[in-house]
């Protein structure tokens, strides 16, 4: 646990973004990848700098079943993922930002486990993600993986070159949606409470790590984190989200997110775009 794994097993343009440190097998379709969360983080780390955000544990277990893909199931680098379901618990008590970056272990069991030809076209995974032994997260996932020359038919002729972002609309304010910075605020006002315009920046650093012709699942999630902060009025913090994701968010086109109360601790989070439904999630929250 000297270095990262390089960046490119787990879809990353920078090594600053890249939290795995490696990996290895320990039974039939099942895997222990190691992980280093650092102290401070302009997303994943709470402004004060005291407590880790659950979705940074979301973007690590996402990185290891990408990693697992490549390394265990002979996956190409140039493959694309595209995460259908992501379902996830945290235990904010083992959050906490120590005096040294937090080294944790996620174990990964992958089932059902789909091939097209001799390539991995799709699978499930759960992941526990433990530190000092202690439960941090469960989760459970869902993906398919597709070929570029797929992935381009899919796309319908949306490449980089031929997509570009809407400009950015006024943000609301930051700590509304309980960010420090008005850059990392990915929602603006819409018609009435409880919706808000989907915020796209393609200049960020973690969401648009590198170029991508489609708004990246963490920034679904980030809006979905943001509402939920928001439709609480900060009273509460998201600790848990059971999103699916149903078509690309497309960066040309604005998007809108809803909010609803669920149970009254969970909030009910959809995201549309035209007449279609890009994602709906459920974010489950705790007295902040």
């Amino acid at each position: 646990m000297t270095a990262t794994v390089p960046r490119q097993l787990v879809h990353r343009a920078a090594v600053a973004e890249t939290f795995l440190t490696g990996w290895h097998r320990t039974a039939d379709d099942r895997f222990s990848v190691s992980a280093q969360w650092p102290r401070g983080h302009g997303l994943h780390v709470s402004p004060d700098r005291s407590a880790y955000e659950p979705l940074l544990v979301v973007e690590t277990v996402r990185q290891g079943g990408t990693l697992i893909s490549h390394t265990e199931y002979d996956v190409p680098l140039d493959h694309h993922f595209v995460l259908q379901e992501f379902d996830i618990v945290t235990f904010p008590q083992h959050l906490a930002v120590d005096a040294v970056p937090a080294e944790v272990v996620v174990e990964l069991a992958f089932t059902d486990v789909q091939y097209r030809g001799r390539r991995l076209a799709g699978a499930r995974y759960t992941a526990d993600v433990l530190r000092g032994g202690e439960c941090v997260a469960t989760a459970r996932v869902a993906f398919t993986s597709t070929s570029d020359a797929v992935y381009r038919r899919l796309r319908g002729g949306r490449t980089l070159a031929t997509v570009s972002a809407l400009p950015l609309p006024p943000a609301v304010p930051a700590a509304a949606v309980g960010r420090a910075l008005p850059a990392d605020v990915v929602l603006a006002p819409a018609d009435r409470p409880g919706r808000w315009q989907l915020r796209i920046d393609t200049a960020h650093p973690v969401f648009f790590d590198h170029p991508l012709d489609h708004a990246p699942g963490m920034l679904l999630l980030e809006a979905a984190r943001q509402a939920a902060r928001a439709q609480t009025a900060g009273a509460r913090s998201p600790v848990s989200f059971r999103i699916a994701f149903h078509q690309y968010a497309e960066l040309d086109e604005p998007a809108w997110i809803e909010a609803t109360d669920g149970n009254g601790t969970d909030i009910q989070v959809v995201g549309k775009q035209g007449e279609s439904t890009v994602f709906e999630c459920t974010v489950g929250t705790a007295a902040w």
